[in-house]
């Protein structure tokens, strides 16, 4: 690990270093609560039955035999669930939901819209009762033509996911489409930057449906009460997101519902939207009881929102000198059965790497029959960084130019523009190139072994996100013994709890292990928005060194009435309060006089003796004013409320070593390396697993994952036997270069981490096989048959490196 500590004008005492994490004792010893592990009194369990067709009109559902099963309590359908608007509701960072089709999501209605869709839930005594009730219900279908990707639902007289939708095409109402959105952002003349063009290169490119691949598995428990009051334990992303749309779908206000997080086992944006709270709730109000509803993992895949799908047509030239001089991207994202794809954040982070006059980029937002997707970690930017990226990599190639020194040369800089408008202000991105330039993986010659037909390849890309600022709030209260509670509304799911604390004991000038934070429920903590969009540790910690400040400002005072001098005359540096010697010098020379029987004026060494009693006298650690608060006056405490509109995006760039096996297509990954600007590392190893952690789903993303579905939108890999994700067999020690270049938007110069290093890796893969096969692979995954495919073309006397 390399550390760039060019930002900090000075060392600071809690923030950057590797304290350990609050909560990792209870996560270890298994004490830690997740949504499965809620138990209350009379507590029953629910099951969802879920559509086995991608498209059908449901004529009928008879559930008699199913209430007729001993032990069942209540059963709902469609005809159960409230009456919605089509209003939209804001649920954070991540974006927002329309409410009528929040609820359609939960139970269908009239037609069932994907294969998982539920159109029915049970709740009985005990879950395999529940399970088997739902298998009794009957459903009459009318199956329908379904689009499961982008091609077949833009394609002519495609099959509507919606007939009633009218898009919203470049701001006029377009009926009967499978396109919700068409939208276009850009600047300068396109036309004329490509007529300054020497060289042009154009490509499409194709990403797959992909999940998230968390650990642990939708859980829900809900209680509605008699005083029409319902309390949900869940595992989520944001507490206050789930009771907004609660509120939304159950025609409840807000202050009627409680939302209590549970320890979350990942989440990676899959954890924003609702899909069993409501089921659970009504379940609850219609038997009287608590009701507990979990998915197995075929059901999470089908039946919950995955990353997106996507097809990218990109076209970009560039001048003799190797100048940019014009880009255009047409983006088109599958949002599953109801409109919001990440397009709208695809098309910003699209060439946001880059300064280029002229620009044109349309998005295009595309229904399908399946899940509505959801967020995945910097959601659209890998799939507009695959093929940016790879296009990148061509026009390097077809010049021949170094691909990192065409970056730094093309690189955006502080005071351009982006081509969704803003200007940039403070990035690092120069600065990550460069640490790229000079990391031990770039200068390292590739190694060389006797591989027969195998080829190795090195490859190199950069992503962007923008990250999140918005709202959140932190209460901190002052304990006698000198520690204090942090209460916050943020969900912890890479540390958040610590990396909060830290920044509240900066302040405080205490360990951090005298904060002890606590993430708490909707009724006890201050709105925040998600964990989610890289905001947490920027915002929620902001929120947290804003309290900080309060419960200084308030124990300055309890000093000064201590000691019967101005608040103003009292300093606080390195945890320790102290008076000013002019405040004190006075009365300080008049007792020492007396003291020794003097006059005033004769005191000798006077600087000396008075610094004396002031350290005596005049000055009380943190612990130690704690201490005096209970006896002497009310409880200190400080409430820190942010709503952040800007966050400072931030920036990485990927290096990659490859090889492939010529007899099964499989790529093994040799060496990996992520450079990436963090602004300030508050805990360097969470900064370290961030990245880490977003490389290794990256080079999933590129290698092998993906929904298969056969031609009725059943999904065939539907297990994590099937569905393969990278384990640690997979992988290389991945490497880590942490730049820091201060953002100033925030007080210690942090920056969002989680979502930057899942941007690069796919373009960074793809540019790698290209270098070893000399083929340029479009579609990903790039997985071992599309690979065979491409070596096929080539065979053993290929072009690429040996």
């Amino acid at each position: 690990m390399v550390v760039e500590q060019k930002s900090r004008t000075r060392r600071y005492t809690v923030v950057g270093t590797k304290p350990v994490r609050h909560d990792g004792l209870d996560k270890v010893t298994g004490r830690a609560k997740f949504g499965a592990d809620v138990k209350l009194s009379d507590l029953v369990h629910g099951a969802i039955l879920c559509s086995p067709y991608a498209h059908a009109r449901i004529r009928s559902i008879d559930t008699s035999y199913a209430e007729a099963l001993p032990g069942v309590l209540a059963i709902i359908t469609g005809a159960d669930m409230p009456r919605t608007n089509h209003g939209v509701l804001n649920i954070g960072e991540e974006g927002a939901v329309n409410a009528a089709w929040a609820s359609n999501r939960v139970m269908a209605g009239d037609r069932a819209l994907f294969r998982g869709h539920p159109v029915a839930a049970v709740a009985a005594g005990d879950r395999n009762t529940a399970i088997e009730a739902a298998k009794l219900i009957s459903v009459e279908y009318e199956p329908m033509d379904a689009v499961l990707d982008i091609r077949q639902a833009t394609a002519p007289g495609a099959p509507l996911v919606h007939p009633d939708l009218v898009g919203d095409h470049l701001g006029e109402p377009v009926t009967r489409t499978n396109v919700a959105t068409h939208f276009r952002q850009g600047i300068g003349d396109p036309a004329t930057g490509f007529a300054h063009a020497t060289a042009v290169v154009e490509q499409e490119f194709e990403l797959s449906t992909v999940h998230q691949g968390y650990i642990e598995p939708q859980t829900a428990t809900a209680f509605w009460d008699a005083s029409d009051r319902v309390t949900v334990w869940t595992s989520t992303q944001g507490a206050f997101g789930v009771r907004s749309q609660m509120s939304s779908v159950l025609g409840l206000r807000e202050s009627h519902i409680k939302v209590v997080p549970m320890e979350i086992g990942g989440g990676f944006g899959g954890k924003i939207a609702v899909y069993l709270e409501p089921a659970a709730a009504i379940l609850s109000r219609k038997c009287g009881r608590p009701v507990k509803i979990s998915m197995d993992r075929a059901t999470v895949f089908e039946s919950t929102g995955p990353g997106a799908a996507a097809v990218i047509r990109i076209r970009m030239g560039v001048d003799a000198s190797g100048r940019i001089t014009a880009a255009e991207a047409d983006m088109s994202y599958e949002a599953g059965a109801y409109p919001g794809s990440p397009v709208v954040a695809g098309a910003r982070c699209c060439f946001a790497a880059y300064d280029i006059p002229n620009v044109r980029v349309d998005g295009y937002d595309v229904l399908v029959n399946k899940p509505k997707t959801a967020a995945y970690r910097a959601p659209g930017a890998t799939q507009a960084a695959f093929a940016v990226e790879s296009v990148i990599d061509a026009i390097c190639r077809s010049i021949g130019m170094d691909p990192l020194e065409f970056r730094v040369l093309n690189a955006a800089r502080p005071g351009g523009r982006r081509s969704d408008g803003p200007r940039w202000g403070s990035i690092g991105l120069l600065e990550v190139l460069n640490a790229a330039r000079s990391s031990a993986h770039w200068n390292a010659p590739l190694e060389h072994v006797d591989l027969g037909c195998a080829r190795r390849g090195r490859g190199v890309a950069t992503g962007f996100w923008p990250n999140g600022g918005r709202r959140s709030t932190v209460h901190i209260n002052v304990n006698a013994d000198g520690s204090v509670s942090l209460i916050e509304g943020s969900t912890d799911i890479g540390g958040t709890r610590t990396s909060i604390a830290m920044q509240a004991a900066e302040v405080l000038g205490i360990p951090v292990e005298d904060v002890r934070p606590s993430v708490a429920d909707t009724e006890t903590s201050g709105y925040t928005d998600v964990t989610g969009g890289s905001r947490t540790t920027y915002a929620t910690g902001l929120a947290a060194y804003r309290a900080a400040q309060i419960v200084i400002r308030e124990m300055r005072f309890r000093a000064a009435r201590l000691w019967g001098i101005e608040k103003e005359d009292i300093e606080y540096v390195d945890g320790t309060f102290r008076a000013s010697a002019d405040a004190v010098i006075s009365d300080t020379r008049l007792r020492v006089a007396q003291l020794r029987g003097i006059a005033p004026e004769d005191i000798v060494d006077a600087d000396k003796v008075f610094k004396a009693v002031i350290d005596a006298e005049f000055t009380m650690t943190f612990r130690e004013l704690a201490a005096r608060l209970e006896p002497e006056g009310e409880p200190v405490s400080g409430v820190g409320v942010v709503d952040l509109p800007e966050a400072g995006g931030a920036f990485g760039t990927h290096i990659v070593d490859v090889e492939v096996d010529p007899q099964t297509g499989k790529t093994s990954i040799l060496r990996y390396t992520v450079v990436q600007d963090v602004g300030t590392a508050v805990h360097p190893l969470f900064v370290e697993g961030q990245m880490e952690g977003g490389a290794a789903q990256g080079i999933g993303w590129a290698l092998n994952e993906e929904y298969i579905l056969d031609d009725n939108g059943r999904m065939l890999n539907r297990s994590f036997l099937d569905y393969r994700m990278p384990t640690a067999l997979d992988l290389p020690n991945i490497e880590t270069v942490i730049v820091e270049v201060r953002n100033p938007l925030h007080p210690f110069g942090v920056r969002g981490v989680g979502e930057v290093p899942i941007v690069p890796p796919v373009g960074a893969i793809a540019n790698a096989l290209h270098d070893a096969l000399g083929v340029r692979m479009t579609q990903a995954p790039m997985k071992p048959s599309r690979v065979l495919e491409a070596m096929g073309v080539i065979g053993c006397s290929g072009s690429g490196r040996s």
